[in-house]
């Protein structure tokens, strides 16, 4: 990384993910001159600790981003499309975490592992892909890069972090109503604004975000496009179903996959992933080592294990994908674009 120092922004500084990404950029040492941030007028005042040091949370505005060279964005999409042309046209590149730009053809889609090279190409707004697209492609990138990739099928189990904190109260709530055998109203999930809420505590539901007309979900939806923007690869052939489950942080994922040669053996894909960028090999069935998503909380690698070649499909493979939704899936994958940013010399 260059010497220089930045002005960083963060807005939605007070949520899951501002706070993570705070987090981050201190554990990295970012080079940071000034540290803006920013959130809603109703958080706005509250103090947050960064380096020993208290700073004041200030209301989201355009003016408040003068001065801002990078602008890492996490609190919802309506903000991101208002504010986050505002940042650029005083100077800012903007990191944004939300789906209002993923799938912009100007807007490049990144996870430094499998196209940082794509960041050459912004016009001022980089987008941080959907939690469980970042965990799969930085996972199976290096079996498309040896083999060539020709079909996915995921199936996930997301933890309930990733539709918010009110959710996981909800879901701690609900648990100790079940457990003391107490009635409870879901309000939450699995959709705020859909129109039926159904229990998180000890149950699975099969429904992440709204349904679209083809009878997948805007989550799923997400996970196929991403997928084939991410990999450029239009024809590359995803499918997606995605789960809730009670777990608090980290997403697992039931991958299997197609690959262009039917020679490949399970030895060759472990030794693809003990050396991929970002990935910690965890598979040794034998002593019961997979991952795990208790196991994957705090660590910004993606985790991966139960490598099986499929019974039938020569070309085919099975794998198990874990990684902590708020960090690599969310916050250490900014951070990383912004480090790529620096080192690259994109960021002025």
């Amino acid at each position: 990384m260059s010497g220089n120092q930045y002005h960083v922004a963060v807005v939605g500084a007070t949520g899951a993910v501002g706070q993570q990404m705070i987090h981050t950029l201190e554990e990295r040492d970012f080079p940071i001159s000034t540290l803006t941030l920013l959130s809603s007028s109703r958080s706005a005042g509250k103090k947050v600790m960064f380096k020993g040091q208290e700073l004041t949370v200030k209301e989201a505005t355009p003016e408040a981003f003068e001065g801002v060279q990078l602008a890492l964005f996490s609190a919802g999409g309506s903000v991101s499309k208002e504010l986050a042309p505002e940042a650029v046209k005083r100077g800012a590149i903007v990191v944004d975490n939300t789906s209002a730009f993923r799938m912009n053809p100007e807007v490049p889609l990144v996870v430094p592992e499998v196209n940082e090279s794509d960041l050459n190409d912004h016009k001022g707004i980089i987008a941080n892909p959907n939690c469980s697209t970042i965990q799969m492609v930085a996972a199976l990138e290096p079996l498309k890069q040896t083999y060539g990739l020709h079909k996915i099928i995921v199936s996930t189990y997301q933890a309930v972090s990733g539709a918010g904190a009110n959710a996981v109260t909800e879901m701690k709530e609900q648990s100790q109503a079940a457990l003391n055998g107490e009635e409870y109203t879901p309000e939450i999930l699995p959709v705020k604004g859909d129109k039926n809420h159904y229990p998180i505590a000890f149950n699975a539901i099969p429904q992440i975000d709204v349904f679209e007309e083809n009878g997948f979900t805007y989550e799923e939806m997400k996970m196929i496009n991403e997928t084939k923007k991410i990999m450029h690869d239009a024809e590359l052939h995803v499918a997606a179903t995605c789960v809730r489950l009670p777990i608090e942080t980290g997403h697992a994922e039931s991958v299997y996959v197609e690959i262009g040669r039917d020679d490949v053996t399970v030895d060759d894909v472990k030794e693809l992933m003990k050396n991929a960028p970002g990935v910690t090999l965890k598979d040794d069935p034998s002593n019961q080592v997979y991952p795990m998503p208790l196991d994957a909380v705090g660590k910004s690698d993606v985790f991966v294990g139960r490598i099986r070649k499929d019974l039938n499909q020569k070309n085919g493979f099975h794998m198990w994908i874990v990684s902590d939704n708020l960090l690599k899936g969310a916050a250490w994958n900014s951070v990383q674009i912004a480090e790529s940013l620096a080192a690259l010399n994109i960021l002025k």
